[in-house]
């Protein structure tokens, strides 16, 4: 059973205002109540929740199995929530991330990456033979080699991956994804488990759908190899194209576990994703929605048709977009759509907005929506959960 450990709020914080002492919940504190100070994070409950069941529900649907991204949030209380809703297992990227996985107890991790650390091996490996049950990738010989070596220690389970031209990790070809495929089937120690892939960083459905068919192929050619288990896994699905996965894998794959690991739906976002998301293409199996909200402070308007905020690069994700200004709250506590406000450019510490026909005063507090979760909450080391009157419900640690 997965741990979510006491979380302690005190003057370490930022967003939190606790110059003595420590935070407590139990009052539900509203954000604009005097306990907090800007900017500030904070995870709307009931987005976060419906996102959780609308993945575990369309999952099902599908016969298909979620294994969603944990280094998205690395917050326990989400991961204990995607569990509870029936994910079969969680995703890291590091063997940090599947450590700090194992010490919070989640009984099934894929670590979706490559692991050539004989230290992080060797303990994979002990843990495994202690009976977690924990998966990693390999995309060449040299990889298998290095784990061969840790195995000595316990059984490791290892995933094929198979890549595409100007991707990620992975074998580029099938001819190649065969040749590692046996050297993982050659290894003493060594467990094959199946097949791996990520299509997230290509750009057009055809692209997607060329990439699948050339997984398929792989994965026929590994069985009728003889280099698969008897129920192998076949995994696949970022947060862009999991639409096509399942339209592309499911009919082909016979009786693999289909594995989706698609991380960012726990949250969605105002940009990135909204813009992306699947449920575009097949509204009627969502949708999702922002629960990501952070909220700044105005604190200069130095000229026409220029504010600044209070929030920067250490707060806000800006690799996937800007932030997305989503509403205006003035000091009286009235408020406005923040229609026609776009942010220009961030700073460290610094927003700078383009207000347009708007009226912005030093003071106002603007509401952002964030593109791209998975770089969000690195950020903040504890967020406030809100309801809907945004009152305090609950805190989430995270652990980066």
């Amino acid at each position: 059973m997965m741990k979510v450990p006491d979380v302690v709020v005190d003057w370490r914080d930022k967003g939190f205002w606790v110059p003595e002492g420590t935070f407590s919940v139990a009052a539900g504190p509203s954000i604009f109540g005097g306990q907090f100070t800007w900017p500030l994070l904070v995870l709307r409950r009931d987005a976060a929740e419906a996102n959780i069941a609308t993945m575990a529900a369309y999952a099902r649907r599908h016969g298909w199995e979620l294994a969603p991204h944990a280094k998205t949030t690395m917050a326990p209380g989400l991961l204990a929530r995607q569990l509870e809703a029936g994910a079969w297992a969680m995703t890291v990227a590091t063997p940090s991330q599947a450590l700090v996985l194992r010490r919070l107890g989640v009984p099934r991790v894929v670590i979706a990456n490559e692991v050539l650390d004989p230290t992080a091996l060797r303990w994979l490996a002990e843990e495994g033979a202690a009976g977690w049950e924990v998966y990693f990738q390999v995309d060449s010989v040299a990889g298998v080699t290095v784990a061969a070596q840790a195995a000595s220690a316990g059984p490791l389970r290892v995933l094929a991956e198979l890549g595409h031209d100007h991707g990620r990790t992975g074998v580029r070809t099938v001819e190649g994804l065969e040749v590692v495929a046996r050297a993982v089937a050659g290894a003493p120690g060594l467990e094959p488990a199946g097949l791996t892939a990520y299509e997230g960083q290509l750009r057009t459905e055809a692209e997607v759908d060329d990439f699948l068919d050339q997984v398929v192929a792989g994965f026929r050619r590994l069985a009728g190899s003889g280099l698969l288990p008897r129920r192998p896994i076949l995994s696949a699905g970022g947060s862009a194209w999991f639409d096509r996965v399942v339209a592309r894998i499911a009919p082909v794959a016979g009786d693999a576990t289909l594995v989706l690991r698609s991380g960012a739906s726990v949250t969605h976002d105002d940009g990135f994703y909204r813009e992306r998301t699947p449920f575009l293409r097949v509204p009627e199996e969502g949708p999702l929605a922002a629960a990501l909200e952070l909220w700044a402070q105005v604190i200069s308007a130095p000229e026409p048709g220029l504010a600044l905020a209070g929030l920067g690069k250490r707060d806000a994700p800006f690799d996937e977009g800007l932030p997305v200004p989503r509403e205006i709250r003035r000091p009286d506590g009235s408020g406005a759509a923040a229609t026609g406000i776009e942010v220009t450019k961030l700073n460290d510490h610094h927003t700078y907005l383009s207000t347009g026909d708007a009226q912005l005063e030093p003071g106002d507090l603007v509401r952002f929506g964030i593109s791209h979760p998975c770089t969000a909450f690195d950020k903040w080391r504890h967020i406030p959960v809100v309801d809907d009157d945004q009152r305090v419900v609950d805190v989430l640690e995270t652990y980066f």
